[in-house]
């Protein structure tokens, strides 16, 4: 990059030659060729070393970005649930695409400009004091300092106002996702023009934060070829008057005002760099703030990473989910065995999910009161667990990829076989060999071209193949039918005989064959039993049964 600036520096110098060897009579055309040549071989040689630093730098300004976009995404899975609860996707999507862009613009574009430009002025300003004048000099480069004090202080107002435009794209990005992904529900409520009225408002703040930018921006180039005016019209009066006189020579008066453009090039640049430089520094404020957000769980500091069997152990356990003072999970005492099936049951909000959230460590759980096989769950390394857990949330989620990626999570160490089984112990087999593509069958974004249903089975299907020491099933039937249900759940009790299974649930049907059952009602184990003895019991299992086995209730009396 220095050489092309110093080689381009040459290009005046040869110009002003010339055009004196050209003033006299009787010119020599062979010292005329020779300087053609030179600017030839300038032309050339910036061509080639230019060419070389633009592929190095703009290349690696490339890979800078290629990294931080990947180190982003691998801090984003390493974050806590907690983090997301409070962070909008569409600022997160700002942060992987705008924020990234314009450091990578910084550490490349600007930089190139940076560099080229301080290179050809110093190159430059040492040929016109040496070759002309240095009054001369003195005078034609006097505005130079008033530009860059505007430029600098510009600079600060458009960092502020560019930290708004990456803010009002992100409101931007999360409102298109929430269409997207709503779209249903917007259509069967007939929202269609109140949400685009709701996304006009939030258009018109993102053109006028780029306008209030705009209007700092473009005020620079203005601003420099107004001053750098005042420098030609100096040196074309107090230049031309030298010339007269014979101070200097015609060819040093157009090398003088070649070198003057040359300077003005990068002197405008620099508006531009300052420009990005904020932006830049305006998007790596915003990353190094999410960057530094440790994540809340951690592995454990013992890093156990023996294999883990199945045993589960809460110890007295009260707990709040961060932020939250009101407690989930009041006073909890449950034992599961190694190979035993737990059902949990109770009403919406009874605390049912928030034992798999703990068992799944996706949240902090206070020492001593969470057991894996007689351990405390927080000496674990957190891949240890969750390897040995097979689990099927409440809200499913399949990716846009084939059926066989979404069961296999794309671990290619599952056989056609192993897959297979998975799928028709999950009854999902039969309707995946009536897709055309079979297993290859390209799903739409979260499985939109299945039913719930069948979303539902093949999530089942994930969680089987993985062949967990635990497996939980957080309310994974309540979109299927009781027929479909009960066929599962049968293929369960033998895939799973020896192995550690949870299922949650808000229907009897699903629990009625676990080993233990507990009934949640506000944070609190209200009861815990087999099925018969919850049912002789009478409490609060009885009343579930009664309401949804009415029917069958009345028989068992008779």
């Amino acid at each position: 990059m220095l050489l092309s600036s110093f080689i381009q520096a040459l290009f005046p110098k040869v110009l002003g030659n010339t055009i004196d060897i050209l003033k006299a009579d009787n010119f020599s055309k062979s010292l005329v060729k020779i300087n053609i040549f030179y600017m030839i071989l300038i032309a050339v040689g910036t061509f080639l070393f230019s060419y070389v630093w633009r592929n190095l730098v703009i290349g690696n300004s490339r890979k800078l970005e290629c990294n931080l976009r990947e180190k982003l995404l691998d801090h984003f899975q390493k974050l806590s649930p907690e983090f997301y609860n409070s962070r909008k996707t569409g600022d997160l999507i700002a942060y992987s695409i705008n924020d990234i862009s314009a450091v990578r613009a910084t550490f490349g574009a600007a930089s190139i400009m940076t560099i080229n430009g301080i290179t050809l002025s110093i190159v430059s300003i040492y040929d016109m004091v040496t070759l002309v004048d240095l009054k001369l000099t003195l005078i034609a480069l006097l505005p130079i300092p008033l530009i860059i004090f505007i430029m600098v202080w510009l600079g600060k107002i458009v960092q502020k106002r560019f930290r708004k435009v990456q803010e009002s794209f992100a409101k931007i990005s999360d409102r298109v996702q929430e269409n997207i992904y709503g779209i249903r529900v917007i259509k069967a409520y007939a929202q269609e023009d109140g949400e685009v009225e709701n996304f006009q408002k939030l258009n018109e703040k993102m053109v006028e934060a780029n306008i209030q930018m705009v209007r700092v921006t473009s005020v620079l180039t203005p601003i420099i070829d107004v001053c750098f005016s005042f420098s030609f019209i100096a040196n074309l009066i107090i230049g031309g008057n030298m010339v007269l006189e014979g101070t200097i020579s015609l060819g040093e008066f157009i090398a003088f005002n070649t070198y003057l453009t040359m300077i003005l090039r990068p002197i405008i640049s620099i508006g531009r760099v300052i420009n990005i430089f904020q932006r830049g520094m305006a998007s790596l404020k915003r990353l190094d703030a999410i960057f530094s957000v440790a994540p809340v769980v951690e592995d454990g500091e013992v890093m156990i990473k023996t294999e883990i069997y199945g045993d589960i152990k809460f110890n007295d356990l009260t707990y709040s989910y961060p932020g939250n003072s009101k407690q989930v999970l009041r006073n909890i005492n449950l034992k599961i065995k190694a190979g035993h099936t737990l059902g949990i049951i109770g009403m919406t909000g009874s605390g049912k999910s928030s034992i798999a959230n703990l068992i799944l460590k996706l949240y902090n759980v206070p020492r001593g009161k969470v057991l894996l096989d007689g351990k405390d769950i927080n000496d674990y390394a957190l891949c240890t667990i969750r390897q040995a857990i097979g689990y099927v949330p409440q809200d499913i989620f399949l990716f846009s990829a084939s059926i066989k990626d979404n069961i296999t999570f794309l671990d290619d160490t599952y056989t056609s076989k192993q897959i297979e089984m998975a799928t028709k112990d999950s009854c999902i087999f039969d309707s995946i060999m009536e897709f055309s593509n079979k297993f290859d069958t390209i799903l739409g974004e979260r499985g939109v071209n299945l039913s719930g249903g069948q979303k539902q089975r093949v999530s089942i299907a994930r969680a089987i193949i993985k062949d967990p020491a635990i497996l939980i099933l957080d309310d994974a039937f309540s979109a299927l039918d009781s027929i479909t249900e009960t066929q599962i759940i049968n293929n369960l009790k033998k895939i799973r005989k020896d192995k550690t299974t949870l299922i949650i649930s808000h229907r009897i049907s699903s629990v009625e064959d676990a080993d233990q059952i507990i009934v949640m009602n506000d944070g609190n184990i209200m009861e815990a039993g087999t099925h018969e003895e919850l049912l002789v019991l009478g409490g609060m299992y009885h009343a579930i049964y009664t309401e949804q086995y009415n029917d069958k209730i009345n028989k068992i009396g008779r």
